[in-house]
């Protein structure tokens, strides 16, 4: 029926006044990730009806292999998950085939099996995406701002969608890292008591809205789904996963020089108790309070009495 229907369509000149926007993404990750990190990707999975899951990279330097996967599924958005020594975990988000490609480093995650949040959202339904407007103050943060939407953004008409909008993504930035949270929208009835006891102007704006359109006045919340994470850009590449470096974030510090300078601190200090333990024992041997060897001979006295009247 469906193809008897675009057939007819054809001939009676229909055409769709709203252009459709295409957009795929491919999500996969790379070997060594944990179930923490894969329960991320099942996450984002089912957030994304516009999204295609692929089984893992082999290989973490030849990266531009990516490109090809993407233009094999026919997908030109593509979110990487890397992961180096089963604790870091690094996003790589590009516009294949052209580019540009962020690398970001991800922190702080909370799944959603973790955090057991009350809200939930229906499966397909498309989000609405807030951001920060300190995304609009610098350059690179504007080419995030558009990674990002063109990843998180489901397009309207896209497979395996609902024409529901129940859910909020919000993208904030503080600290340099953007925080990424996931809400939903709850619309209820405004009782008769909270009512009378909210007297404010917007109660009153929405209620003559209400009256004038012949529905019942309601309150709007929200809820976190999760998951929650957080992301700090390190490099921004003009191209696909390659390319000249657009911007290079130099205040961003490795968790492996982090985790070499803690090492450092330790062994520092068991140095210092060593040497302190060694000073005390030659302290102890100088002045004779230690017995066995090493001990300092006194110096014997002219007028001791084994030496008068022996």
């Amino acid at each position: 029926m469906a193809a008897v229907y675009k057939s007819l369509s054809k001939t009676n000149g229909h055409k769709d006044e709203v252009p459709k926007h295409k957009q795929r993404v491919l999500i996969l990750s790379s070997r060594g990730v944990t179930h923490r990190h894969r329960h991320l990707l099942n996450d984002l999975y089912s957030l994304l009806p516009h999204s295609r899951r692929e089984s893992k990279l082999d290989t973490k330097t030849k990266l531009y292999q990516l490109n090809e996967l993407a233009e094999l599924y026919n997908c030109n958005n593509v979110v990487f998950f890397e992961a180096r020594k089963g604790k870091d975990l690094y996003i790589w988000m590009s516009k294949a085939p052209n580019g540009p490609t962020v690398k970001m480093h991800l922190q702080n995650l909370h799944t959603m099996s973790e955090l057991h949040f009350p809200g939930n959202c229906l499966k397909g339904s498309r989000p609405i995406l807030s951001f920060d407007a300190t995304f609009d103050t610098q350059p690179h943060l504007l080419v995030i701002k558009e990674l990002l939407m063109h990843v998180f953004a489901v397009p309207k008409g896209a497979r395996k969608t609902k024409p529901f909008v129940d859910h909020v993504m919000g993208f904030t930035l503080a600290d340099g890292k953007v925080w990424i949270r996931c809400f939903q929208i709850n619309e209820t009835e405004v009782s008769k008591a909270d009512a009378k006891t909210n007297g404010d102007v917007e109660s009153t704006v929405s209620k003559g809205k209400a009256q004038k359109g012949g529905m019942a006045e309601t309150k709007i919340s929200l809820t976190e789904i999760g998951p929650r994470f957080v992301l700090t850009p390190i490099v921004l590449l003009e191209s696909s996963f390659g390319g000249p470096v657009i911007y290079e974030n130099k205040e961003f510090v490795s968790p492996n020089q982090v985790r070499s300078e803690l090492r450092l601190s330790k062994a520092g200090r068991y140095a210092r108790r060593t040497e302190a333990g060694v000073e005390s024992k030659v302290k102890k041997r100088e002045l004779g309070l230690r017995s066995g060897e090493g001990r300092r001979q006194r110096e014997g006295d002219e007028l001791e009495e084994r030496l008068l009247f022996g």
